[in-house]
């Protein structure tokens, strides 16, 4: 394997003010662990991979070496190669207003954001975690810290600890809406509505080119709690007590995740995201085709009004009844007859007008599968604006509504992965700021998976699978005057693949980085 060197930094990569003029660079290194090779050596590399981040600060230091201190988490520098070629965290901390003095401030809010963040992205879900890896020198380069040793920190008892610790970081979660210079310890205010459309400009600056039609798929999920936190109800359906978050996806990128109590329906206030959605959306691109999909749950007749009226399209689950079925019992007899005789599932479709008596104010395109299996029939029915001449019964069912099923794999990654149901917290506002941590990383990790792992075997893998393949490596972190260096094993299985990423997220950029500017009318 040949080793090569990181070129030009991104737009976005801004490093601190030093006295020192010469870069600073992260030096990753694969080397022999073969008995010979007792200690790291450019003789023993395999691999010889450079990595731009922050310079660390040079006052003091004289030139010393702070050596073999190990860290199990050597692959978070393609989470910081991510991060310098988007910006994501940048501005998403952007959302945010820091009433703190400056003068008195030791980790920026851009820091404290990139420390809880980053965290997620490699597994460590909890707050009490960063009361250890406040140590990590690895964790604090990623972050952009200028001494990731902390020891030039002004207090004797943080010397070694250039991380914020839980405290701090819960001041980050826990600032009510009305905190500000005057509050004693929570000064750091979300802006809700700012995080909101994050989410929608990021996808947006994400892609330079539209897709030729945006699929916008609706789900809630139950999110169990075990406390007695604000907005916890006991949810008849998952049976259990729970928050019912709102989540909207096109394809891996989330647009919203919106915390809820689990005493709602589950289509409540999906209207209104969606409206917000849209509109942002075309205000950017306008004239952009969108069509939105959701299981029964959103078949609501003031959503679909709405779409109708804004020529957005829709594709939803509708409940079945006695009188859909009564619609259908022809084609479920001849699906019935068609297993008989094959032995295999039968499938007929039927496209038909209908309305409900009372919930819906007209008759609206339906589309019947009638089914029948070896347990017996199993009818579904969906309903939709699509134009009939453009799309059939099949395709419509099979090809568009079917393809909605891939979004709840994206639900289940990112509560599974990354802590999204982490929300322990007393009160609403708390949690809800938890998930848009969890949405963050899981951005993060889309990110990197889409233009990182492209060509490659975990180009679709789930993000616990990138974890334990290319984030979770253990290494050796050596700092000296001029560079930071990782030594890893040689024995690692996935060095190859580890250049390969970063080849793809060094070959991916823009012109002048991405565009954030998306007018706000």
């Amino acid at each position: 394997m040949t080793g090569f060197v990181a070129d030009a930094a991104s737009p976005h990569f801004s490093p601190r003010k030093s006295n020192r003029t010469a870069r600073s660079w992260v030096s990753v290194v694969f080397i022999s662990t073969s008995p010979r090779a007792r200690r790291p050596s450019c003789e023993n590399r395999v691999s010889d991979t450079v990595v731009r981040v922050a310079t660390p600060r040079s006052a003091g230091r004289r030139g010393r070496i702070h050596g073999w201190t190990i860290t199990s988490d050597a692959g978070g520098v393609l989470l910081r190669e991510v991060e310098a070629r988007t910006g994501l965290l940048e501005r998403f901390a952007n959302c945010f207003d820091d009433y703190r003095n400056p003068d008195k401030v030791a980790h920026p809010l851009q820091d404290l954001l990139k420390q809880r963040v980053f965290g997620l992205c490699l597994g460590y879900e909890d707050l009490n975690d960063h009361e250890t890896l406040r140590r990590d020198p690895l964790l604090a380069v990623l972050v952009g810290k200028e001494d990731p040793t902390g020891q030039d920190r002004v207090s004797q008892k943080d010397r070694g600890c250039p991380l914020a610790g839980k405290s701090t970081l819960n001041r980050l979660e826990l600032s009510p809406v009305g905190a500000d210079a005057k509050s004693r310890y929570k000064k750091i205010v979300a802006r809700t509505r700012d995080i909101e459309d994050f989410f929608i400009d990021a996808f947006i600056a994400l892609h330079p080119i539209p897709p030729e039609v945006i699929e916008l798929d609706l789900d809630a999920t139950d999110d169990p709690v075990h406390g007695h936190q604000l907005g916890r109800f006991f949810h008849g359906y998952y049976d259990e007590y729970c928050f019912l978050p709102l989540y909207i996806f096109c394809g891996m990128f989330p647009l919203c995740a919106k915390l809820r109590p689990a005493n709602i329906d589950a289509a409540a206030g999906a209207l209104k995201q969606i409206q917000r959605i849209v509109e942002r959306v075309r205000r950017a691109w306008p004239g952009q085709k969108i069509l939105i999909r959701g299981d029964g749950g959103f078949c609501r007749d003031n959503l679909m009004t709405w779409c109708e009226a804004n020529d957005v399209l829709y594709l939803f689950g509708l409940s079945k009844n006695s009188r859909l079925l009564k619609v259908i019992g022809k084609q479920l007899q001849e699906a019935q007859v068609a297993f008989e005789q094959t032995g295999q599932a039968a499938r007929v479709f039927h496209d038909f007008e209908w309305r409900t008596k009372n919930s819906w104010h007209s008759s609206r395109r339906v589309i019947a599968k009638a089914e029948h299996l070896a347990k017996g029939p199993n009818p579904r029915f969906v309903v939709t604006n699509l134009p009939a001449s453009e799309f059939d019964a099949r395709t419509t069912y099979e090809e568009k509504y079917c393809a909605r099923g891939e979004m709840e794999n994206r639900i289940k990654e990112q509560q599974l992965c990354l802590f999204a149901d982490r929300t322990s917290c007393a009160t609403m506002r708390a949690n809800q700021l938890r998930l848009w941590f969890s949405t963050l990383a899981y951005l993060v990790l889309a990110v990197l998976r889409e233009h990182g792992l492209q060509g490659t075997e975990l180009a679709t893998a789930r993000c616990d699978t990138v974890r334990l393949k290319l984030l979770t490596i253990g290494a050796v972190v050596t700092v000296t005057f001029r560079k930071i260096w990782l030594r890893l094993s040689s024995a690692c299985p996935y060095q190859t693949l580890f250049d390969r990423v970063l080849e793809n997220l060094r070959a991916w950029r823009t012109p002048h980085g991405l565009s954030w500017d998306v007018s706000t009318g």
